[in-house]
């Protein structure tokens, strides 16, 4: 059996002549929490409607759990949970009458119907508001009901499109630590552009700008990559002209920061011991030599100015 559960191939839609998504390539294993983050505007809303069923693409494929969503619609659907933004919520009905008219309707068993909506609103922390009106609900509990629809009929995969949108912290926090509880039994894809979400939630990410996917690793490999991606900053008692450090081969850049030096070395050199040489040979009086890690924001937005 197949450990991918999410399979996109070449995947490109067009709105009139507007191409919103120019073959995309993007895989989710069993098991895990996909970050899918972008800006506003990147082309993740049309990816994940695409996925969930809702659209159709212009070129490429799209595989559920081993199921061609285009070929076996119906049966590609049953294996996919979607939260979309804004929640698919019907305010005249209480918590347990929604989530039991959504099992049926995703055709849980009868006789499991009971047990499919009472395990959704015990992991979803519903209980407590189980015979209460959708419309008198919170924004937070309203969230967790839209999670606990796409998750009654325990699909494989779950889709959630910018959950935490509108909730406050104490509300993001509680939201968050459920998706990562999710991952354990379904492949989870979260759409965001909030980079500290994916963070805390997810082991791999993938980066969606301008319609194409421009990075797509774990959460360990980008750290790897923010440390590879270092510079240094630099103090001296006798600081040396600008022209003396650029003379150091081994730096690719030099720019002044406050009372110091900002430098990054050349790809995939060590400018330490030539710093520390000249420093001693020049009489600068080397003071401080602190390397600064790229954080994985930055990182993002280099990519993202690199593809527009």
């Amino acid at each position: 059996m197949s450990d991918l559960m999410i399979e996109i191939s070449q995947l490109s839609r067009f709105y009139d002549r507007r191409k919103v998504l120019d073959q995309i390539d993007l895989e989710v294993k069993r098991g895990e929490v996909m970050g899918f983050l972008g800006p506003n505007g990147a082309g993740k809303t049309t990816t994940l409607r695409i996925l969930a069923g809702l659209l159709a693409p212009n070129e490429g494929s799209v595989r559920v759990a081993g199921i061609d969503i285009l070929a076996q619609p119906i049966a590609a659907k049953a294996k996919i949970g979607f939260l979309p933004e804004t929640p698919p919520l019907y305010d005249d009905m209480t918590v347990r009458e929604y989530l039991v008219y959504l099992a049926q309707l995703r055709q849980v068993a009868p006789g499991k119907v009971t047990v499919a909506v009472d395990r959704a609103m015990e992991r979803c922390g519903l209980v407590s508001v189980a015979n209460r009106l959708l419309r008198n609900l919170s924004k937070g509990y309203r969230q967790r009901c839209g999670i606990a629809q796409a998750i009654v009929h325990t699909p494989e995969v779950v889709i959630l499109d910018e959950p935490t949108v509108g909730l406050d912290p104490i509300q993001i926090r509680e939201i968050r630590g459920l998706i990562r509880e999710l991952g354990g039994d379904h492949s989870v894809i979260l759409s965001t552009h909030i980079l500290p979400e994916v963070q805390v939630t997810c082991n791999r990410v993938a980066l969606i700008h301008n319609g194409r996917i421009v990075l797509q690793d774990s959460l360990a490999g980008l750290e790897r990559h923010a440390r590879r991606e270092r510079g240094y900053r630099v103090c001296w008692d006798h600081p040396p002209q600008e022209a003396a450090l650029r003379q150091i081969t081994t730096l690719a850049e030099v720019s002044q920061d406050g009372n110091g030096w900002s430098i990054i070395p050349v790809a995939g050199a060590d400018p330490i011991p030539e710093l520390v040489r000249q420093s001693v040979e020049q009489g600068w009086g080397l003071r401080e030599l602190t390397p600064v890690t790229q954080s994985l924001e930055e990182i993002f937005v280099r990519l993202a100015t690199q593809e527009s």
